[in-house]
């Protein structure tokens, strides 16, 4: 996947990673970057087409397939944070994580899949999480929620092979944006996430571990569970 040339589409445009997948791919030499948000007038950046756009809104996604038919490389970094754990959390909240993440993620996927298709392939990135391989006390519904959209990844990475599209998931540990703005910690600079991203699409690369947190929590997985 050359980014050069490319047309890609960003959610959630409007602040943190999706504003630096925005400025970077420009400065990769992108002829159209689609800057979306669910507030459109939050895109403030030069050089981008802004769309307006609520990934889990069916007739918004509609809409927005419809207006950016020319898109080689799709970028699915919209999400939402909403601090529940599964058993005490309010419902409407872990739902809300759920339909963000993972069908929201899903429903871009299929209604840009016949879009990448016809413009020879493509890719496809989904941002996803260190936290997709962890639990942890007071944001398991984020976790859950991000293990289901790396399945997802996972499986439209198979399914979409036969049409020439590449599908990327990115995993970060801690990351220096408004999401995470309230947690004391260190964090990535988003800025360099981005950057590794765009290597990792460039190269055809179908995951991209950005930091030790990601490295080790998927190395874990092999762990048994008493130990962890």
């Amino acid at each position: 996947m050359d980014i050069n040339g490319s047309v890609a589409l960003v959610t959630g445009a409007n602040r943190g990673i999706g504003r630096h997948f925005a400025t970077q791919l420009l400065e990769r030499g992108a002829t159209k970057v689609y800057a979306t948000a669910r507030n459109a007038a939050l895109v403030d950046l030069p050089g981008v087409q802004v769309l307006r756009l609520d990934i889990t809104d069916p007739a918004s996604v509609a809409a927005a397939a419809a207006a950016a038919s020319d898109v080689t490389l799709l970028i699915n970094n919209a999400g939402v944070l909403t601090g529940q754990n599964l058993i005490t959390g309010d419902l409407d909240k872990i739902r809300l994580e759920m339909d963000t993440h993972f069908f929201g993620t899903l429903a871009m996927v299929r209604a840009f899949a016949p879009v990448l298709a016809a413009n020879r392939g493509g890719a496809i990135l989904n941002v996803l999480s260190a936290m997709s391989w962890l639990a942890y006390d007071g944001a398991n519904a984020y976790g859950a929620a991000k293990a289901a959209q790396w399945s997802l990844t996972n499986g439209i990475r198979m399914e979409l092979a036969g049409q020439g599209t590449k599908v990327t998931g990115l995993h970060m540990g801690s990351t220096d944006t408004d999401m995470m703005a309230g947690l004391d910690v260190a964090k990535n600079d988003p800025a360099d996430v981005v950057r590794a991203a765009l290597d990792g699409i460039e190269a055809g690369r179908p995951e991209v571990l950005v930091d030790d947190a990601s490295v080790q929590a998927k190395a874990a997985l092999t762990a048994d569970l008493a130990s962890r």
